[in-house]
Parts: C-alpha cells; sequence; structure tokens
C-alpha cells in the first residue's frame, strides 16, 4: 500500500486553509460595504500600480493639506472604489459601470501618439456623461510625475528624466547594464525586457513615490495637475475630508 505524502498533505492543507481565510475577508468587506450602500465614488485606472501610486501620494498631500483626501483612508473607509482595468481600449470602459449610478474619475496615461487620439476621445466620452470626470495625463506615465530625488533616494540610480521618457525602461536598462552580462540591453527578448520594466514600475509607484514630498511634487508638476484630479474625486464624492 502506497504511503501517503504527509509534505504535500500538509502543504495543501495550509493552501486551503489560507484561501478559505481570504476568501472570509473578502465575504465580510462585501458584506459591510453592501450594509453602507454604494461607494461614494469609483475611482478607474490602467493598473495596480496606478492605485498604488494615489494612495501613496494623496496621504503625502493630505498630511500636509487636510482639504485633499487621502484615498486610501477613503477606501478603508468603503467610500471608495479602485476599479483597474489593465489597459487595452479605453472606450470599452466609457459606459461599462454605468449601471452602477455611482460617480465615476477616470484616469488614463496619455502616452505616446498614436494612442493619445484614442485616449482622448475616451475622455471626452466619459466626460459628457453625469456625474463622471475623465482626465488624461500630461506626461506620458505616472512615474514621470516623481522627482529624480525620490527615484535616487529609493534606488541608489541617479536619473534624469522628461515629461516624454519612458521612466521604467531607463531605470529598468541601467539596473542591467550594471550586469557584465554579454547581451545587449536590446538584443533581450521582448518578454524579459517587459518583466524587468514591470518590477521597476511597482518599486516606482511604491517605494519612490514615498520618498516624494509636496514640495518635490510642485517641482515636478508646477501645474497641480494632481491635486486637481484628488480635487475631482473629493468633489466627486461630495467629501474633501
Amino acid at each position: 500500500m502506497k504511503r501517503p505524502n504527509t509534505w504535500w498533505t500538509r502543504l495543501r492543507t495550509g493552501v486551503v486553509r489560507r484561501l478559505k481565510d481570504a476568501i472570509d475577508t473578502v465575504d465580510a468587506d462585501a458584506v459591510h460595504a453592501s450594509a453602507n450602500g454604494s461607494p461614494k465614488v469609483l475611482v478607474l485606472v490602467e493598473g495596480p500600480n496606478d492605485i498604488q501610486f494615489l494612495r501613496r501620494i494623496s496621504a503625502i498631500l493630505h498630511a500636509d493639506d487636510p482639504a485633499i483626501p487621502d484615498l486610501a483612508y477613503m477606501e478603508r473607509r468603503h467610500e471608495l472604489i479602485f476599479v483597474p482595468f489593465g489597459g487595452g481600449d479605453l472606450r470599452l470602459w466609457t459606459f461599462r459601470l454605468a449601471g452602477l449610478g455611482s460617480p465615476e474619475f477616470h484616469l488614463y496615461d496619455r502616452d505616446m501618439p498614436p494612442h493619445t487620439a484614442s485616449r482622448q476621445e475616451a475622455v471626452d466620452i466619459v466626460s459628457l456623461r453625469p456625474k463622471c470626470r475623465a482626465v488624461l495625463t500630461k506626461k506620458r506615465h505616472l512615474e514621470n510625475y516623481l522627482h529624480p530625488r525620490a527615484v535616487c533616494e529609493a534606488s541608489g540610480i541617479h536619473a534624469d528624466f522628461s515629461d516624454e521618457d519612458y521612466v521604467a525602461d531607463i531605470l529598468a536598462r541601467h539596473n542591467y547594464d550594471q550586469r557584465p552580462d554579454p547581451i545587449s540591453w536590446r538584443e533581450l527578448p521582448a518578454r524579459t525586457r517587459k518583466r524587468r520594466r514591470d518590477k521597476v514600475k511597482r518599486w516606482l509607484n511604491t517605494d519612490a513615490v514615498e520618498r516624494m514630498t509636496p514640495a518635490l511634487l510642485a517641482e515636478r508638476d508646477p501645474d497641480g495637475e494632481v491635486r486637481s484630479w484628488l480635487a475631482m474625486i473629493a468633489e466627486l464624492a461630495g467629501d474633501t475630508t
């Protein structure tokens, strides 16, 4: 008779238990949200990195100016729900959540032509809907709003970048070039380069953002774009606290 694999049994039991705990937590959150009605505002962004950026930069600005909403705090109170839609054709999301009846704020990266035109079209459509606002960043990506000093403090990398640069690509290439590898960055498979850029984007939108200050943001964002996004969200939520 074959003996049972006790190591595999323990592993499987542990995984099942953790999954059950996670499901119970999600169910509890859903019940809490349902009991408190619909969220005050839905914030649609292209991916989880954008959520990390907005959570952290809003907390930093809120600490300096309480009139600016702390989005992470609003999220914990179920007043706000982030909806990461994964990029693609943004026009598919212009009406997708309309049936919920909640105010919506859409934030899209401007990116580079020819993508900019279709993104602007999506912004225009959303902005025609009642209780909905959409904006296109003036800079290429959210990472372009970071100050090089904050990036350096987070990574030790001294790098200057413009509003049009692909910041994650610059830093991923810099990290790779420090290694004694005979294969150049351009010769790497596209999937490998993307994986390295994705890793950089994660720490840019967490560690680097946490090194930002209101003064550093003012240098990188003299037009006050980031503050204006947060003000729109607060306006849609009907709460500036």
